[in-house]
């Protein structure tokens, strides 16, 4: 009997550090569940997208051709500077000192419009990523509320079986004994199948800001990215083989290895929603998501870096 004592002492001491870390675990995603990665200050863009008629664009400057790239002419035509470098052609066939100043003049302008472009990436790029850690933060607080859960069921089956052989051994009358011993049995193996539960915990995670839902409907329904880098993620001029934009071609790779090819399941998902209950597979999605998401839009510097290459041999 002081045996059975002991272990329900332990057991009680362990159960209730288990406890108390599950708290902490929950203040922590109390703190982790509005977004704090949003900007400050909302700056209200232009909602005028740059022509999507590539082909077009490109007949009409086909004099640019042989010094820029054509992602090159889309890019300073989504900028409005092709003005800009129209004229910087001409002034180069005069070459007095007030064309050079002109022409120095024209470019700054130019570079001017390309900071821009080049900071709104790098702040688009930086929420992706600050999103991306704040979910991949709560995943790894679901996955340890999990482990906390599986590690409670799995010391009730060790108390349980433990128990239930203390007990036998104290109650002399066989019957009785081996259906202690049975009991014991059944209620260590509940515990133990218990902890093969497939989903897990849930969780409430706000983001009424979402940055992956215009990104899956191919639509731009929010302030959330500038008019220049939506321009980039859906002309499919500057993806790899140009015959689907950056975001329609992510959309797929998300539709096979997120959702195994089911439309409908992908379009319920609380991942495009404003935020609700999710499950630890749920997070570690979205939080591959957002971090695929960021790594597309700092591509998008090369071809940035490629006009400013463009650009200096021209002005040379």
């Amino acid at each position: 009997m002081k045996k059975l004592f002991y272990l329900l002492a332990v057991f009680s001491l362990l159960v209730s550090c288990v406890s108390k870390k599950n708290q902490v675990i929950k203040q922590n995603i109390l703190t982790l569940k509005d977004s704090y990665c949003k900007a400050p200050f909302k700056y209200n863009y232009s909602n005028r997208i740059p022509s999507y008629n590539a082909d077009s664009i490109l007949a009409a400057n086909k004099e640019l051709q042989g010094m820029f790239s054509d992602q090159s002419i889309l890019i300073l035509n989504a900028l409005d500077n092709l003005d800009e470098v129209h004229q910087i052609i001409d002034l180069k066939k005069d070459l007095s000192i007030a064309s050079q100043v002109k022409v120095l003049q024209l470019k700054t302008k130019i570079n001017s419009k390309i900071t821009i472009a080049l900071t709104e990436l790098d702040a688009v790029a930086a929420e992706f990523d600050c999103e991306g850690e704040r979910v991949a933060q709560i995943g790894n607080y679901v996955d340890n509320l999990n482990d906390s859960k599986n590690n409670k069921l799995i010391l009730l089956s060790i108390v349980t079986g433990a128990a239930a052989s203390v007990a036998g051994g104290i109650i002399s009358d066989g019957g009785w004994s081996n259906a202690v011993d049975i009991s014991g049995g059944v209620l260590g193996a509940g515990f133990g199948l218990a902890t093969l539960n497939p989903k897990g915990k849930k969780v409430e995670f706000i983001h009424q800001r979402n940055l992956l839902r215009d990104i899956w409907r191919e639509k731009l329904e929010s302030p959330n990215f500038p008019p220049f880098i939506w321009y980039m993620y859906t002309e499919k001029k500057f993806s790899n083989k140009e015959k689907h934009s950056i975001i329609s071609s992510m959309k797929k790779r998300w539709l096979h290895y997120q959702f195994d090819d089911i439309k409908t399941a992908a379009d319920q998902s609380v991942i495009f929603s404003d935020g609700g209950f999710y499950r630890a597979n749920d997070l570690h999605n979205r939080a591959a998501m957002l971090n695929q998401m960021q790594s597309a839009t700092r591509t998008i510097n090369q071809n940035i870096n490629y006009l400013l290459l463009d650009l200096d041999k021209l002005i040379l």
